[in-house]
Formats: C-alpha cells, sequence, structure tokens
C-alpha cells in the first residue's frame, strides 16, 4: 500500500519538473505564431499600399490626359476666334487678347505633353514635341495666312493629336487598378 502513495509523488514531481519547459515551449510557439501573423499583415499592407499607388499613378496620368485634351481644343477655339476677328481688315484688339491666349494654350499644351511624353518612349516623345510645334506653327501664322477653314489649318495637327489621344487610352488602360 505504500507504493501507491509513494508513485503518486513521483509522478507529481515529473510534472512539476516538466511545467516549466511547457511554458517555454508555449511561448515560443506563441511568439513565432505573433511573428508570422505580423509578417503576414505587412505583406497584406504591402500590397495594399502598391494597389492605391498605382491607383493614384493612373488617376494622374488620366488628369493629365483630360488636361491635354482641353489645352488642345482651347488652341483651337482661340484661333477660330482669331480667324473670325481677322476675316476684316486690321486685327482689333480682341483679336490680340485671343492671339495671346492661343499662345497661352499652346504652352500649356506643351507642358502637358512633355509630362504625358515622360511616361513613353522616344518615338513618342518626338511626336508630341512635333504637335507642339505643329500648334505654335499655326497660332503664329494664322493672323497672316488668307481666308482658310478651320479643319483646313488644323488637318496635319489634328492626325498627330488623334495618336497622341490613343496614346493616352492605351496607357490609362494598360494600368490596371487594383
Amino acid at each position: 500500500m505504500n507504493e501507491a502513495p509513494a508513485k503518486a509523488d513521483a509522478s507529481k514531481k515529473r510534472m512539476g519538473a516538466d511545467r516549466p519547459a511547457l511554458i517555454v515551449v508555449l511561448s515560443v510557439l506563441l511568439a513565432a505564431m505573433t511573428t508570422s501573423a505580423a509578417l503576414y499583415q505587412n505583406y497584406i499592407y504591402t500590397r495594399q499600399l502598391d494597389a492605391i499607388q498605382r491607383n493614384v499613378t493612373r488617376a494622374e496620368y488620366i488628369r493629365a490626359c483630360r488636361d491635354v485634351i482641353e489645352a488642345y481644343f482651347q488652341v483651337k477655339l482661340q484661333v477660330g476666334f482669331i480667324m473670325m476677328n481677322h476675316a476684316g481688315a486690321s486685327a482689333p484688339p480682341p483679336a490680340r487678347m485671343h492671339e495671346m491666349e492661343a499662345a497661352n494654350a499652346v504652352s500649356r499644351f506643351g507642358a502637358l505633353g512633355t509630362y504625358l511624353a515622360n511616361f513613353q518612349n522616344e518615338d513618342i516623345r518626338y511626336r508630341y514635341t512635333l504637335l507642339t510645334r505643329e500648334l505654335s506653327r499655326i497660332v503664329l501664322a494664322v493672323p497672316h495666312g488668307g481666308e482658310a477653314e478651320l479643319d483646313k489649318v488644323f488637318e496635319k495637327a489634328d492626325d498627330m493629336f488623334a495618336a497622341m489621344n490613343d496614346d493616352c487610352v492605351k496607357s490609362s488602360k494598360a494600368v490596371p487598378l487594383n
């Protein structure tokens, strides 16, 4: 009978000795799980930041495309006003204002075109530069030209602008949202 309590005492001593080792193992396991969760959370956060950054970049590019389109049609509008004012004799003061507005719109177009060209290859950059030069030539030549139709004056520029607009569409579709 004395053997049973002796075995129980030995069993209790052995469990008491295993407890600190069990606590250490649980602590290490808990630390490993916490570290794994933190690494996974960091991975998810990084992916989310990448998606947001791509979306911001895409939105900026689309905004620049919209602005360059607006600037192009502002040039056409101002050139149309210049042509209407020069249909008569000497240029009245409003025609000078339209000439300045047209030159300003060409400058804005050139600045936006340069920004957009930075996302493209060298050939496309050259095309954007040629389009800006063509618009400058049109604005400078219109007051000295005779009777001409607006569509005839902008025929070459319209073709180059259509290619630029196509580049905007392709690039904005190529950048995924997520």
